[in-house]
């Protein structure tokens, strides 16, 4: 995140900028391996109404001295309090890949607690949770599971040129991967609140069918939204990405 951006809630929440006068705060979960970073840029495609809430996961960025979670019940332990403190507006939540899965749950985590719900859940790359767990990652030897993050595309060239970067950020993806694939789903009531799927028509990891899927997950409204490119495909579709929340949260406000 940029230097204007204001840390919160214990660290966890990154405000990019803090916008006091916004009617509606996203709280933004970032794919496995990212960080608040990934959001860089989202204020500027998004009406001023809007505030961007980057989470800031352990292990990386300003965070990079602690341990990585890699545990969904010990994650959502310092997360949801945390979010809990700023829902101090209306809001919505916005995850990509693991940071759906994690958004889901956090919307979960939120409802049990009697706290405020979200406008709207809006989750990208992910299949549904309800669905089968594929091949879990996190376990994978380091050579075949760099060879599956090149497949995946979500590192740039150079993490896997600049000696000594790869072996940092390793643990990182191993204990992210492992949020999601040890978490056992456990069926509940639908969300209250709508739910926005987006897939890449070239993702192996989400594909049209394993999105879709999350209309089971809401008893409110569900919309899809397909947009050419593979598992991130939201790095050359941001503008449409973006397009799309804004006019969703417009008109759940």
């Amino acid at each position: 995140m940029s230097a204007a951006g204001q840390q919160t809630g214990g660290g966890w929440l990154r405000m990019s900028p803090p916008n006091p006068s916004a009617d509606l705060r996203l709280i933004c979960l970032p794919h496995g391996g990212g960080g608040t970073a990934a959001f860089r840029g989202w204020a500027r495609g998004l009406p001023p109404a809007i505030e961007v809430c980057a989470v800031q996961l352990p292990g990386r960025e300003s965070r990079m001295g602690e341990r990585p979670i890699d545990d969904m019940g010990e994650l959502l332990d310092g997360l949801g309090p945390a979010v809990a403190d700023a829902l101090d507006r209306p809001f919505a939540l916005y995850g990509h890949s693991m940071g759906a899965r994690v958004a889901f749950e956090l919307s979960r985590w939120l409802r049990r607690r009697g706290a405020p719900r979200p406008l709207h859940l809006f989750v990208s790359g992910c299949p549904a949770p309800q669905l089968p767990q594929p091949p879990p990652l996190h376990p994978l030897p380091e050579a075949e599971l760099v060879r599956r993050l090149r497949e995946m595309g979500g590192l740039s060239p150079e993490v896997f040129q600049i000696p000594g970067l790869l072996d940092v950020l390793l643990p990182v993806l191993r204990a992210d991967f492992a949020v999601v694939e040890t978490c056992a789903y456990e069926p509940e009531p639908p969300l209250g609140h709508p739910v926005t799927a987006f897939a890449g028509t070239a993702d192996p990891e989400a594909d049209r069918a394993q999105t879709e899927a999350w209309e089971a997950q809401t008893s409110g409204a569900f919309a899809f939204h397909e947009m050419p490119g593979g598992h991130f495909f939201v790095q050359d579709r941001l503008a449409d990405v973006l397009s799309v929340i804004a006019k969703v949260v417009s008109a759940d406000s």
